[in-house]
């Protein structure tokens, strides 16, 4: 059995690659639009392409059984057809919490579910993970903690349960070789509930400096955020936030309930990446 992994040069693909080769998968298949930087380990097999270029699709699928499939919702249609020419089987999506929304009917995870739904109506055997934030967002930070020891950013009273990126892949890894997760929608999370001037205090302790949480309204985040990633998005990601300052998050304990080990902490997080901020 080939299992492909695309975006493998991605925040969760290239993780995702070296948990399969530890678990001693069979065939693994790595598309990346860059294979030299990728640095993959050996016996993973190079397909050179991307999502995001169709063209590059239809020799990468060749042979391919079961895929783990990067959200790029804009073009899912076009990576279906490919799939369904090539004769795959089970895609595993890597989606995200907000999909949960969309089908309640709150349109802020649409493409998330655009992407789910494309998947099933396709009639491939599936399993959608739905993380909600990463913990590696918080080092969008960085900048101004190395240079006024501070954070600005809205909704402080905001609880969030944040998840390291390695867990994600090592639910991943799980769920591509277990055909028993298959037709379900995990839910996953970090094993707290913590809002980011808790967050930014753990940062503080791990570098060893006291940091400053500053708070921003609706209207400053966006004024800032805008320029970065466009409106839309900054909306999008404001509303996030405003739901999670509504309702409370409680975390999930499928990291554990699927790995059999714990989800990281944002404590041991922010001690590992302690670098990045000073």
């Amino acid at each position: 059995m080939t299992i492909l992994v695309t975006g493998a040069t991605g925040s969760v693909g290239r993780l995702l690659v070296d948990e399969l080769v530890a678990a001693g998968a069979g065939s693994v298949r790595a598309l990346t639009n860059d294979p030299v930087r990728a640095a993959l380990p050996a016996g993973v097999e190079v397909a050179e392409g991307y999502l995001g270029r169709p063209s590059s699709l239809p020799a990468a699928l060749k042979g391919v059984d079961t895929i783990y499939l990067a959200p790029l919702p804009a073009l899912v249609d076009s990576f279906v057809e490919c799939a369904l020419e090539a004769g795959v089987r089970r895609v595993v999506v890597l989606s995200g919490e907000p999909a949960e929304y969309e089908a309640a009917g709150d349109p802020s995870g649409w493409h998330y579910y655009k992407l789910e739904k494309a998947i099933e109506e396709a009639g491939f055997e599936w399993t959608h993970l739905r993380p909600g934030q990463f913990m590696n967002n918080t080092l969008g930070w960085a900048g101004s903690i190395k240079a006024e020891g501070v954070v600005r950013a809205p909704y402080p009273e905001a609880v969030q349960t944040p998840i390291d990126l390695g867990d994600i892949a090592a639910v991943a890894r799980v769920v591509l070789l277990d055909e028993s997760y298959t037709g379900r929608r995990l839910m996953m999370s970090g094993p707290e509930a913590i809002t980011q001037p808790e967050e930014v205090a753990l940062i503080g302790a791990a570098i060893g400096r006291s940091l400053r949480f500053e708070s921003l309204s609706r209207a400053e985040a966006l004024a800032a955020w805008t320029p970065l990633m466009g409106e839309e998005s900054a909306s999008w990601l404001l509303d996030g936030f405003r739901m999670m300052s509504e309702y409370r998050m409680a975390p999930e304990p499928t990291v554990l309930e699927v790995t059999g080990r714990p989800a990281l902490p944002y404590r041991e997080w922010a001690v590992r990446n302690a670098a990045s901020f000073i």
